[in-house]
């Protein structure tokens, strides 16, 4: 592990290597470190921009959509001057305004069954920040094919969701908590429902936490738990989940094991 620090880099980095439980040893794992995003909108924005900020060494973003104006109003990553851009590129020009030693991998593609194993596999932690079942599952099953950590949040109107799936190491994975998609209309995305521009950046910012606790090793694991937020009631809850073994994704009789038979789309929110 490469502990040589520049002047630069001991300045940026101060705060967190003044921390016990990060020093000098953390803030070399998260140089090392190579996470993946799905979506750079609402949830992607702070995601992106506080990964940069922390060091991550490299991270891949996700996303084939453009800045639209409709999309200032929670994706901080973007900004009016960059409207019409490639999502890709201006969260990876916001995020190497940041930390111009981070480095920033953009795919300008649609995630699906296709291309989500090479994708994943290039990396070392997922972050899934997309507004779109059809993406969430094969992404999950993709992590869990190909053994990675996957950081999922959600957002809705005034409410967020947030876990860790490591089914690699004994923990639930997004299948057990949700076995299938839900029916075509019957759960509203951002776009139909709306949603408060705010709650996305603390759902975003709490995902970016967990990612840098996974690189580090350091406190609780969100794995085999759930965090809700209530934004209006201004109320956390943790809801315990447990391994399904009846799971087509992570279970000892797992049915899904290929990924042809997705569909796709990331569409960020």
């Amino acid at each position: 592990m490469d502990l040589d620090f520049t002047e630069d880099e001991i300045q940026r980095y101060s705060r967190h290597i003044l921390l016990r439980e990060v020093g000098g040893i953390g803030q070399a794992k998260l140089k090392a470190a190579r996470v993946l995003v799905i979506g750079a909108g609402g949830l992607g924005s702070p995601l992106i921009l506080y990964l940069a900020a922390a060091g991550i060494g490299t991270i891949g973003v996700v996303d084939d959509d453009v800045v639209e104006l409709s999309n200032l109003q929670r994706q901080i990553g973007h900004t009016t001057g960059r409207i019409g851009r490639p999502k890709t590129a201006s969260a990876g020009k916001a995020a190497t305004d940041i930390n111009p030693a981070v480095r920033m991998e953009a795919h300008a593609v649609r995630l699906d069954a296709s291309n989500v194993l090479d994708l994943v596999s290039r990396y070392d932690i997922i972050c899934d920040g997309t507004d779109n079942f059809g993406t969430r599952f094969v992404l999950s099953d993709a992590c869990v094919l190909a053994k990675r950590t996957l950081v999922s949040a959600a957002v809705l109107r005034f409410e967020g969701q947030l876990s860790v799936f490591k089914p690699h190491t004994g923990g639930p994975c997004y299948r057990c908590l949700y076995p299938e998609p839900p029916s075509p209309g019957s759960v509203p995305t951002c776009s139909e429902a709306g949603v408060l521009g705010a709650v996305t950046g603390v759902m975003g910012t709490l995902q970016a936490t967990e990612v840098l606790k996974e690189v580090l090793g350091i406190g609780d694991s969100l794995s085999g738990r759930l965090l809700v937020w209530d934004a209006l009631a201004t109320r956390f809850r943790l809801v315990k989940l447990r391994p399904d073994p009846a799971c087509a994704s992570c279970g000892p009789h797992a049915t899904i094991t290929d990924l042809t038979a997705h569909p796709g789309g990331a569409d960020g929110i």
